[in-house]
């Protein structure tokens, strides 16, 4: 989604956090542009001048530390990994698998093994052929500790390769495994690994880095641009200087995460939508929330659409399921039929005698967005009669807390795989299920979801979302958006995604 505006996001990030004031709710951070505001760009060349020189397409780098997809963690070097490196499958707008390396697949009729077959005339950047057996290897690496990756498939028993294919052996079946497999794959494990991508790294000694097209992509596509150019980052002020300055043409950002950098100045916002779920969890074992009707309750007196657009500043998408409404998965029936209703709410508290003393909400005070959305639940709830004490912790005692169970309710957050399957959260063994619900039933269409072939999926995610309604062991709240931020004017026909920034880049256009 591109966004047609220009707004200081320094200013705008720091009114995320902006209580409720005089019994009202605040008005959003930054409306968009109208049609009659100005366009601040810079202004077209007069009679007689000469139109001023467009800087090189520029992307930021640190040359300090790791590139490799998996093993790496900068994020402005992570972002240049689509460039470089490719996988498998990569995932489109909508988290359905799209195949890039791999031409076909077969699975065994249990499920638990799946067989890809690899493209031919695929070769790394130094000419070295791609093999079943060197992506199988790239695939070990990904999924091994320390990498971001580590943990991803975790029922996996083993990848292995042959000369044309990768087999993977699972130890339950999981019908969107293709999904999970858009890990990019590099030659070995050092820093500077080579890729099968378009681009290919060069670092001179003297001189400037850059990202050079090959000449020999198995692909054959051409790239908008030949070479990219590398600036250079030492710490994070240096990058904020660099994008404000124009000196870096695009960054790939979370613009309302943790420690998320102000950008200032005249630039387009191309968001993407994300499997990042802000979330409220219930405590199901102890206190009010332990009541399924408590929990249903307060999950219909949460206004989802004004948290994503005032709260997320308008980068999130509202959703009452814990699947993205861009997902085949979702429904929107059942969407609809879980939707803000304060009335329900209001209802249900006339007729329930609930605790005099207020319902404890946590949150974590590293995040400003995640802080804002606890006020706002606070609100929300107080406006039909319902009292929450909103509970700021820093990070360990929030965990901590969670831990215990000292809580009624928190504003959590999580990423949830490309096949959104939420296990880890709401199985009754999940690791991130602090409300320590537990229901059967539950863990049953879990498992279905999961082991369902692709013609079968949204008919088992329904009768699971219907099971989460029915018992609301969490409310979802919304799905956080990523953002491409580019110079103004000098990109169009961006189409970003989840992990890639340059997805289509065969139809960018370079703006003159």
């Amino acid at each position: 989604m591109r966004l047609r505006r220009i707004f200081p996001l320094l200013l705008a990030l720091a009114l995320l956090s902006a209580p409720a004031g005089c019994g009202s709710l605040p008005a959003p951070a930054h409306p968009a542009q109208s049609e009659s505001e100005p366009d601040v760009s810079a202004p077209a060349p007069g009679p007689g001048q000469e139109a001023p020189a467009l800087p090189p397409f520029t992307l930021a780098f640190y040359p300090d530390y790791s590139i490799h997809p998996a093993l790496a963690a900068n994020r402005a070097n992570l972002a240049l990994s689509p460039l470089l490196y490719e996988g498998l499958f990569t995932v489109d707008g909508a988290f359905q698998p799209v195949p890039v390396l791999c031409r076909s697949w077969s699975v065994s009729e249990d499920g638990l093994v799946w067989t890809f077959l690899l493209r031919q005339g695929v070769t790394f950047s130094d000419g070295t052929p791609l093999t079943g057996t060197l992506a199988a290897r790239a695939l070990n690496t990904a999924l091994g500790r320390g990498s971001r990756y580590e943990g991803r498939i975790s029922y996996l028993r083993s990848v292995t390769g042959t000369e044309e294919a990768v087999t993977v052996t699972l130890y339950q079946p999981n019908g969107a495994l293709p999904a999970l497999l858009d890990i990019p794959l590099a030659l070995d494990d050092s820093g500077r690994p080579l890729g099968t991508g378009q681009y290919v790294l060069d670092e001179p000694a003297e001189g400037t880095p850059a990202l050079h097209a090959r000449s020999d992509w198995w692909a054959g596509q051409p790239a908008p641009v030949h070479t990219i150019r590398l600036f250079s980052i030492q710490q994070a002020g240096d990058l904020i200087a660099a994008f404000d300055s124009g000196d870096v043409t695009l960054l790939d950002v979370d613009l309302t995460g943790t420690n998320s950098l102000g950008y200032s100045g005249s630039y387009e916002v191309w968001d993407y939508s994300t499997s990042d779920l802000i979330y409220l969890g219930f405590n199901t074992k102890k206190g009010w929330c332990r009541d399924v009707n408590v929990r249903r309750a307060v999950s219909r007196g949460i206004d989802r659409q004004s948290i994503a657009q005032i709260p997320y500043a308008s980068h999130a998408a509202a959703s009452s399921l814990p699947v993205h409404p861009s997902s085949p998965l979702s429904d929107s029936e059942l969407q609809a039929a879980a939707a803000y209703d304060p009335d329900f709410l209001a209802r249900f508290l006339q007729s329930a005698s609930l605790p005099a003393k207020p319902l404890v909400l946590l949150v974590n005070t590293e995040n400003r967005a995640k802080v804002s959305t606890a006020e706002y639940v606070a609100y929300q709830l107080q406006a039909v009669g319902l009292e929450a004490e909103v509970k700021k912790l820093p990070w360990d005692d929030f965990t901590a807390a969670l831990e215990k169970g000292e809580f009624d309710l928190y504003v959590g957050e999580v990423l949830l795989p490309a096949d959104f399957d939420p296990s880890a959260l709401l199985s009754s063994s999940g690791a991130l299920n602090y409300g320590r619900w537990e229901d059967s039933r539950a863990d049953q269409l879990l498992y279905a979801l999961r082991c369902a072939r692709e013609e079968d999926r949204a008919p088992a995610a329904r009768e699971l979302w219907n099971r989460l309604e029915e018992t609301a062991p969490i409310a979802p709240i919304c799905f956080k958006n990523g953002s491409v931020l580019t110079q103004w004017g000098r990109l169009s026909g961006l189409r970003p995604v989840q992990n890639n920034a340059f997805f289509g880049l065969e139809g960018w256009v370079l703006d003159p």
